[in-house]
């Protein structure tokens, strides 16, 4: 049977020890924009399902959607969306086997972010 003792045994790594990186700060926001624009999909979906189920639906998901805190969640989810497409371009820039290393990669990082909120302002701009 395996000792249980784990007195003696170093603790793994954990976020106490290491400082955010800025390639592990984009990966994780990647994911995260991922997950967010699923929802934002589910809003536009709710949206054209109530238009789709008649006038009262409709009013209830476009009173919504059209709200502050919908126009919130469809800016953010711009921005998300902008995020999401330099992620995915930087990977397959990664995958070709260029800048992968850490200056170049963290940089990439740091322009995905400024790119992102410029793209998401001139979105907005043009709408």
């Amino acid at each position: 049977m395996a000792d249980v003792n784990r007195g003696n045994r170093p603790l793994s790594p954990h976020l106490t020890i290491y400082r955010p990186q800025w390639t592990s700060i984009s990966s994780i926001l990647v994911r995260i924009t991922g997950n967010a624009l699923i929802v934002a999909a589910l809003m536009i979906v709710w949206w054209f399902v109530a238009a789709a189920s008649g006038p009262e639906a409709f009013a209830v998901a476009n009173g919504f959607v059209t709200s502050w805190f919908g126009d919130l969640i469809m800016t953010l989810s711009v921005l998300a969306l902008w995020y999401h497409l330099l992620g995915g371009l930087r990977h397959l820039v990664w995958d070709s086997g260029r800048m992968l290393d850490v200056d170049k990669s963290e940089m990439a990082a740091q322009m995905m972010m400024v790119l992102a909120v410029l793209l998401t302002i001139f979105t907005i701009i043009a709408t």
